[in-house]
């Protein structure tokens, strides 16, 4: 199969070099020789619009033929099962609201129990120092046989259990400190799930919207590829759309000829359907690169050219002038002005269109 396909390719390089080579040699005996001509169909930009994600194509609500506009609505792919991720990705930052208000609320507990843990600590300070001067004084008393020794016991006792209980107070600061930071991280981890709820519901309605296909661009509506209740694939084609503001002529031109046709030369296109109404248009394209060499053409120098693929295209605004007439793959000639300065011959001058 490969081998059929290429020899066709050959076939249609060989037609198009001995057709240049003709319609050069003829435009040279005519006085010409500034022009040079290759043969094309009219093609323009084609788009595909594909689905986003895989699912059941819901309507289709445009025909094959349908001229539509940029944002115009084409398709629509069922949504059910995204608009129940939505609602449960709503309600799972509602429950995400909730938790962190919760937590933001035992932040506030906490930190008024760190105050009264603070406060019990000064207080605890407030008896131990004054249990401290009492077992000092008791202790020099006793020392001095001033004071009875059970006296003084008991002052030793007190003191060291009011310092037991400033430790313990101290240690419930620490306790009411840690238990904030906990509930800080709680409402951390609150906020998060919001903002990652918040994620959720954005990249669901995304996909939401993206269910509906619209028209990236103003065109005509060429073939329906698949019908409502199909299920497609992600990327699965529905429609295809061919701008008609964006039509060209693509020909080749042998190397002696296409170093000397610049971007922007000017070009009238024939077509086989109205051979008296040549159109403008100009090169918006030149190949780099050698596009295939023809193998057979009348000569041996004829074998040894390659051939550059040249691109026309037609003004945008005539186009749209015309949009409804508009036709692609008719066959025509593409003439290349080499000139600037050279007129055109009278069969390519321009004509007033219908």
């Amino acid at each position: 199969m490969k081998k059929v396909i290429w020899l066709l390719v050959v076939v249609v390089a060989a037609g198009a070099g001995y057709y240049f080579y003709q319609s050069y040699r003829e435009a040279e005996r005519n006085g010409n020789a500034h022009l040079v001509s290759g043969n094309g169909r009219l093609e323009a930009t084609e788009v595909s619009i594909a689905t986003k994600l895989a699912g059941r194509i819901e309507t289709i609500m445009v025909n094959e033929g349908d001229f539509v506009t940029e944002g115009q609505k084409l398709a629509l792919m069922q949504t059910n099962v995204l608009e129940a991720q939505l609602e449960q990705a709503k309600a799972q930052r509602r429950q995400a609201v909730t938790a962190e208000a919760s937590a933001k609320a035992m932040v506030e507990v906490r930190v008024s129990e760190l105050e009264a843990a603070k406060a019990g600590v000064l207080q605890k300070e407030s008896t131990l120092d004054g249990a401290r001067k009492r077992y000092e004084r008791s202790k020099r008393l006793s020392q001095a046989d001033a004071a009875s020794k059970q006296q003084y016991e008991d002052d030793e006792t007190s003191f060291l259990a009011a310092k037991a209980e400033l430790a313990a107070a101290q240690a419930g600061v620490k306790q009411a400190e840690a238990a904030i930071s906990a509930a800080k991280a709680e409402a951390d981890g609150a906020a998060a799930s919001i903002q990652a709820a918040d994620a959720d519901i954005a990249r669901i309605q995304a996909d939401i919207d993206d269910s509906l296909l619209v028209a990236p661009r103003e065109g005509r509506i060429q073939y329906r590829i698949a019908q409502p209740g199909e299920v497609l694939s992600s990327g699965g084609r529905v429609l295809n759309l061919v701008d008609l503001t964006d039509v060209y002529m693509t020909f080749f031109l042998p190397e002696e000829v296409a170093g000397k046709v610049p971007i922007g030369a000017e070009v009238r296109l024939v077509l086989d359907a109205v051979p008296d109404i040549p159109i403008p248009a100009e090169v918006s394209y030149v190949a780099s690169v050698a596009q295939f060499t023809p193998k057979t053409v009348e000569t041996q120098v004829e074998r040894q050219k390659l051939m550059f693929r040249v691109k026309a295209r037609i003004d945008p605004a005539l186009l749209k002038k015309y949009v409804e007439m508009v036709k692609t793959g008719i066959p025509g000639v593409a003439w290349v002005k080499l000139d600037s300065e050279a007129k055109w011959p009278a069969f390519l001058e321009l004509k007033r269109l219908p």
